[in-house]
């Protein structure tokens, strides 16, 4: 595979022009099983851990599609900044063609994306809400959607945007090639699946549940006002960019004055920030303006950056499958990273969801510099129960979905 590099996967001659001009040598695995399969036209349920490439394992087949045969191409991701991102990826390959895109999102003014409408794009971005503001206007002609890409299916269902999917798949034709990506599988997905796709071919790269493969993760017993002394001593024992992710935005607002107060340059991202404000503040971090990027779980999965040195889960996630996502932000592109975790003494049950999730024990530390009686310990259980081979979830640990509280 790394000899032939895109070569052999049926895509046309001038996409694979623009790969290699755009630096793409080696497909990833995802890209490597799903492009052939989709350049087909077959259905395809791809299945790999984040930061594995999974957006050029669909725009690809999507944008050689569009450039043979007249249509249109949907693709929903669950958070406007990964929208964003998905929209900027596809129009460096779809631009060249002539094709044109459209991105639909949440907090950003109607009459702007009314008038890309208008364009009669070929390709369109959209978060599930704000495709059905347009949908229901009439801004977008439904019967020429022949292509459909459900990007982070499962973040999707997490975020309560389960029956808005399924009203977008039910007013579609039937007779369109349906892409579904996604870091795990939940029985809710299957069911979308078994109910809106057409014998669709299963690619996975890695079990369900999978951590990305260059992360070192670390785990810290520590009381909950011994925190923020820990995070200011990690933050000097590490130079490089660093995400960090809070439970609640509140809390993002709080930790975020803490660090600027530590001399560290930092913004945060959450529900309360608006559009400018947070593209702003993820900009700023890809550039270096700020070192530290304090996030709720809106920007788990919407953050695109490849060199983020260390993430910090400040605040364990409430949804154990989110560690995955979160910790997928480090470690990218074959890059080396670091996740280190706090948890409090009374969240042993959290710290065993996450170990039966990713099927390994959390390696407990301490800082040498905190004083051993500001931490507390537990030791976490070494057995866990067998998963599901497909599911990645446990028999005892079933994810909560539909809970979306505005982070």
């Amino acid at each position: 595979m790394a000899e032939q590099g895109f070569f052999g996967l049926g895509i046309a001659p001038r996409i694979l022009d623009i790969l290699e001009r755009i630096q793409f040598k080696t497909p990833t695995p995802i890209q490597h099983k799903a492009i052939p399969v989709a350049i087909e036209g077959k259905d395809v349920i791809g299945i790999a851990q984040t930061g594995t490439g999974k957006t050029h394992a669909f725009a690809i087949p999507m944008v050689q599609h569009l450039a043979q045969k007249e249509g249109i191409a949907i693709v929903l991701a669950p958070t406007r900044e990964l929208a964003l991102q998905i929209n900027e990826a596809v129009g460096t390959l779809a631009h060249p063609f002539g094709l044109r895109t459209a991105c639909l999102i949440g907090g950003a003014p109607m009459r702007p994306q009314e008038d890309a409408l208008r364009r009669r794009p070929q390709i369109i971005v959209a978060t599930p809400g704000r495709f059905i503001d347009h949908m229901d206007s009439r801004n977008i002609l439904l019967v020429r959607v022949n292509l459909l890409v459900i990007d982070e299916a499962d973040r999707m269902l997490d975020m309560g945007f389960a029956p808005q999917v399924e009203r977008i798949l039910k007013s579609l034709t039937r007779e369109r090639q349906t892409m579904l990506f996604s870091a795990t599988i939940p029985p809710e997905i299957m069911r979308m699946v078994n109910t809106y796709m057409k014998l669709p071919v299963h690619v996975e790269i890695a079990p369900s549940g999978t951590t990305a493969e260059h992360v070192t993760q670390e785990l810290y017993i520590v009381k909950r006002e011994a925190k923020i002394s820990l995070l200011g001593r990690i933050l000097a024992q590490y130079h490089g960019s660093t995400l960090l992710f809070m439970r609640t935005k509140h809390s993002a607002r709080k930790i975020s004055k803490a660090i600027r107060a530590m001399g560290h340059r930092a913004a945060e991202i959450h529900s309360d920030r608006s559009m400018s404000q947070r593209r702003e503040a993820l900009e700023g971090f890809k550039s270096g303006r700020y070192r530290v990027l304090v996030a709720t779980d809106i920007a788990a999965r919407g953050i695109d950056v490849t060199k983020i040195e260390l993430v910090i889960n400040y605040d364990l996630p409430e949804d154990v499958e989110n560690y995955v996502h979160r910790i997928g932000r480090t470690g990218r592109a074959g890059c080396e990273g670091r996740a280190i975790s706090f948890a409090t003494p009374d969240q042993r049950a959290d710290v065993k969801n996450i170990e039966r999730l990713i099927r390994m024990q959390l390696p407990v530390v301490k800082h040498p510099e905190i004083h051993a009686e500001e931490f507390d310990s537990f030791q976490p259980a070494a057995s866990f129960r067998p998963h599901h081979p497909r599911s990645g979830f446990t028999e005892r640990y079933r994810p909560r979905y539909g809970r979306f509280r505005g982070r």
